[in-house]
């Protein structure tokens, strides 16, 4: 008899935990093995994630850190109206998120999405959460003919007073969307889709110049500006030529190669299309979505061989300024816009350019390591260097810029430099967002195989007159 009760009694509290393990909160870990049995996990995900067998643990570390500045950074608020907005700036020390919010960093935080989930640093089912939020979200936002303002309050969702309607940074918060929703498929997708085809490329365009206008300011209803020798805006001519309702074809986009300018060849590297500035991010911000390695033009151009060549030219440049500047060696390269010790310089870039370009010794840290898929040896070598240096790294991984100052031989009256050097105080969403792009791509190619699969895309692309390398 009591045998009985007490083998009664066993079975009782035996229930009672297993219905108190459903209600714990379980890790992060354990997340993922429990989600497979989720109806989105049972879905077949095509697999974009192509890891290489090998790969330097500082490319890894870089990777995880600058992923959690935009998983941790970004308003997931579901209350907040600036729902799925993420940060333009963080402070380094503080880890502060500051109030404005750039629509190009949201694109890199979607498109982070993929990148944290491939790892397993969330599970599907987070990600799949908080893509379908934020877009939901995002489609709420003040816009223009589609197009998205380059600032918003990221907690009110207000567009910041004074912020252009900007084509660029729609663009990169397009790429951004339509990655997470091809990632995911399913209502994310449908939202992106239709974020996407509700912009009017037409209307950005002017007809007459054929050429894309650079801004467009709301207050004043006036464009000022055109998009007109090469710079970063490769993508636009993609995502425009690819559009089912309002497409641009291809006119702008030979009318651009037709008056930029070429570098002559050296013995450091060949021939390539400048830009004004030869700001090193333009040779890098439509490769971090578009595989140029594997088309080529009508013409037969390789854009993927141009920023490689680019590249070359920087290190090169920054091997020279090393008689001139502390921070220059052949460890630390790299000029790009960033933060400088008189504030952000848009200008900041490499010899040879279109005349444009400034130099003071400031190395964007994001820079060599965004170029690690044009040049692995001297990018690897760079972000090797920094992480060594406990200055340079923070929690989100390379903080955004340095200055040491000049040689003992060279003079700059335009710079103040501290005893000890210069350091950037603030993470800048698009550099970071830039740096992980690239750096996923050097490891895996999962942005670039993702963004090869949507059919935008590769219409765009066919438009446009591109072919696959054979």
């Amino acid at each position: 008899m009591k045998k009985s009760v007490i083998l009664l009694l066993i079975i009782v509290v035996s229930t009672m935990m297993v219905g108190c393990e459903k209600n714990t909160t379980i890790s992060k870990t354990e997340k993922v093995t429990t989600n497979t049995t989720k109806k989105e996990d049972t879905t077949t995900m095509k697999n974009y994630y192509e890891p290489k067998t090998e790969v330097d643990e500082v490319v890894i570390e870089d990777l995880k850190a600058s992923f959690n500045f935009f998983w941790e950074t970004q308003n997931h608020d579901t209350k907040s109206m600036g729902c799925g907005l993420a940060p333009d700036r963080v402070e380094v020390i503080t880890g502060r998120v500051k109030s404005s919010a750039s629509i190009a960093s949201v694109g890199y935080a979607l498109a982070a999405i993929p990148i944290g989930v491939s790892h397993e640093w969330i599970s599907k089912e987070e990600g799949y959460k908080r893509a379908l939020e934020s877009l939901t979200s995002l489609e709420k936002l003040d816009r223009v003919m589609g197009f998205y303002y380059h600032f918003y309050n990221i907690y009110s969702g207000i567009k910041q007073a004074g912020s252009e309607v900007s084509i660029i940074d729609t663009a990169i918060f397009l790429n951004g969307a339509l990655i997470v929703g091809k990632f995911f498929g399913g209502e994310v997708e449908k939202i992106a889709n239709r974020i996407y085809e509700d912009v009017v490329w037409t209307w950005y365009y002017d007809k007459d110049a054929i050429e894309f206008y650079m801004g467009y300011d709301g207050n004043i209803g006036k464009f000022s500006g055109h998009w007109t020798q090469y710079s970063e805006q490769l993508m636009i001519f993609i995502l425009a030529a690819g559009s089912p309702n309002y497409p641009v074809g291809r006119q702008s986009y030979t009318l651009m190669k037709g008056i930029s300018k070429m570098a002559s060849k050296t013995n450091d590297y060949d021939s390539f299309m400048m830009s004004g500035t030869s700001s090193l991010f333009v040779y890098q911000y439509s490769h971090a979505f578009f595989d140029s390695k594997k088309y080529v033009d009508e013409k037969g151009f390789s854009w993927y061989e141009n920023s490689v060549n680019a590249s070359k030219a920087a290190y090169s440049y920054a091997q020279l300024q090393a008689s001139n500047y502390l921070t220059c060696s052949e460890n630390s390269w790299g000029f790009s816009a960033c933060d400088g010790p008189n504030g952000y310089n848009g200008a900041y870039g490499s010899g040879p350019s279109g005349g444009g370009h400034q130099v003071d010794g400031t190395v964007c840290l994001s820079a060599a390591p965004a170029s690690i898929v044009f040049t692995e040896k001297e990018s690897l070598a760079a972000l090797k260097y920094y992480r060594n240096n406990p200055k340079l790294w923070c929690k989100y991984g390379l903080i955004d810029s340095y200055n040491l100052g000049t040689t003992k031989t060279f003079t700059n009256d335009k710079i103040s430099i501290p005893d000890g050097g210069w350091y950037g105080s603030d993470l800048i969403g698009i550099d970071k967002g830039n740096e992980l792009m690239m750096l996923e791509n050097y490891y895996s190619s999962l942005i670039w195989n993702i963004y090869q699969d949507i059919t935008y895309v590769s219409d765009g692309l066919t438009v446009l007159g591109f072919k696959k390398v054979e």
